[in-house]
C-alpha cells in the first residue's frame, strides 16, 4: 500500500513533490490507514540514453539532496521509499537503464535505503521470450538479495508472456497482469488500442487467483482514484465517485497492491473516504493473502468472494450494467457454505444487516459493488 508518481506526474518529478507527498500522507491519515510506500517512478535519472554513454545517477536539479535523503526522510516519518529502473539500455521514458549493471545498481539502491524497486521491461523487452524475461528479472532479483537489504521487487511486464505463471519463481513480489490502466471505468474497447479500464483489468484477472499469495501478488496496476480525468500523464476522462469506490473495492478483494496514482493535493473528501475505508482495506491486507474468485457471472451481474483468516468470507456483488439491479447471493448454491444461518455486514455502510437463511438479496446501483463480510450465524 502506498503511492506512485507516474500516473499523475510522469517524469515531471522532483524532491519537493516527493517530500510534500510524504508529509501529505501523514497529515491526511493515509499513512495510518496503511499507505506507507512512496514510490518514485521513471524520471529520477539524470541522463537519457544508454549506459555506454551515461552513468546511472540521480538528477541533481530535480533531487538536489539525493535519493538517500528522501529515503531517510520517509523512514523518519514511518514510511518507505521506492525507486524505478528497467532491464534495458534505456527505460520506458528513455532514461538510462540497468542492463548489464544489475549488481552495481542493486547495491546503489540499497546504499540509498530504498525499500521497493519497480523494474519495468515494457519497452525494452516487449517482444522477449519467457526465457529471456526470466533471465533479466532473475538477475535483478538475485542482485537485490545479494545487496543485503530487503527490497520489494516489482517485475513490471504488462502481463505479457503469462508472467503470473513464473514471476514468483524468479523472486518477484508483484507483477502486472495487464497493460496500463486508463482513468476509465468502462471504455469501449482499449483506449488508444492499448489501455485497460477498470472492468478490463477485473476480467483480466479472472482465473489467475491460483498464482497470487503471500509475498507474490497479481498487480492490477495503480489506483486511478482522485485523477478525475486530470492526469498529466494518464489517458482517460475520469470516473464517478461510485465507480472509483467500486474500483477500490475490487482491487482490495482481489488482493492487488494498493498504490495511489493521483496527486494527493487533488483528493476530494469522497476520494479520501474511499481510500481510508478500513473495513475494505482489511480485505486487501487479510492474513490469508488470497485473491477473490469469481463465483457467479450472470451477464453484467457478478459475484466475487474469498475466505478470510478469521473464518468469515468477503463478498463483492458487482453490477457492471447501466441500470440498478437486484442481486441475490445464495450462500449454499453459490459458495457451498455449510452454515445454517449467516450474518451479513455491509462494509460501506459499516453496518450489520442481520442474520439470513439460504440467501441475501440487495439492490445494487449501476457500476456499484456491494461489499459484504459474511460469517456463520451460530
Amino acid at each position: 500500500m502506498g503511492w506512485s508518481s507516474w500516473n499523475y506526474y510522469g517524469d515531471r518529478i522532483n524532491e519537493k513533490i516527493i517530500i510534500d507527498t510524504i508529509d501529505n500522507m501523514v497529515s491526511s491519515g493515509l499513512r495510518d490507514a496503511g499507505y506507507i510506500y512512496v514510490n518514485i517512478d521513471d524520471g529520477w535519472q539524470k541522463y537519457k540514453g544508454s549506459r555506454a554513454d551515461h552513468p546511472l545517477v540521480f538528477d541533481e536539479k530535480k533531487f538536489p539532496r539525493g535519493i538517500k535523503y528522501l529515503a531517510d526522510y520517509a523512514h523518519a516519518k514511518g514510511m518507505k521509499l521506492g525507486i524505478y529502473s528497467g532491464p534495458g539500455n534505456t527505460t520506458c521514458a528513455g532514461y538510462t537503464g540497468s542492463q548489464g549493471n544489475e549488481k552495481a545498481d542493486a547495491k546503489m539502491f540499497a546504499s540509498w535505503g530504498v525499500d521497493h524497486l519497480k523494474y519495468d521491461s515494457c519497452c525494452s523487452h516487449q517482444q522477449a521470450s519467457q526465457k529471456v524475461l526470466k533471465q533479466v528479472f532473475g538477475d535483478m532479483s538475485q542482485a537485490l538479495q545479494a545487496s543485503g537489504r530487503p527490497v520489494v521487487f516489482h517485475a513490471c511486464h504488462c502481463g505479457w508472456q503469462n508472467i503470473w505463471q513464473w514471476g514468483n519463481s524468479v523472486g518477484a513480489n508483484q507483477w502486472r497482469i495487464g497493460q496500463d490502466i486508463s482513468d476509465d471505468f468502462n471504455y469501449p474497447g482499449n483506449r488508444e488500442g492499448y489501455y485497460f479500464d477498470v472492468l478490463d483489468m477485473i476480467d483480466r484477472g479472472v482465473g489467475l487467483e491460483q498464482y497470487s499469495g503471500k509475498g507474490h501478488w497479481n498487480d492490477y496496476d495503480m489506483l486511478i482514484i482522485g485523477l478525475h480525468g486530470h492526469s498529466k500523464e494518464l489517458v482517460g476522462t475520469g470516473a464517478s465517485d461510485t465507480e472509483y469506490r467500486t474500483h477500490f473495492s475490487m482491487w482490495s478483494i482481489l488482493s492487488s497492491p494498493l498504490l495511489i496514482g493521483a496527486s494527493l493535493d487533488n483528493l476530494t473528501k469522497e476520494d479520501l473516504d474511499t481510500l481510508k475505508n478500513k473495513e475494505i482495506i482489511a480485505l486487501n491486507q487479510d492474513a490469508l493473502g488470497l485473491q477473490a474468485k469469481r463465483y457467479v457471472s450472470n451477464g453484467d451481474l457478478q459475484i466475487f468472494a474469498k475466505p478470510l483468516a478469521d473464518g468469515s468470507w468477503a463478498v463483492a456483488l458487482l453490477n457492471r450494467s447501466g441500470q440498478t439491479a437486484h442481486m441475490t447471493l445464495n450462500f449454499h448454491q453459490d459458495l457451498d457454505l455449510p452454515w445454517t444461518k449467516v450474518m451479513v455486514r455491509d462494509l460501506w455502510q459499516h453496518k450489520d444487516l442481520g442474520t439470513f437463511g439460504d440467501s441475501y438479496q440487495a439492490e445494487v446501483q449501476s457500476h456499484e459493488a456491494k461489499m459484504l463480510v459474511i460469517r456463520s450465524g451460530w
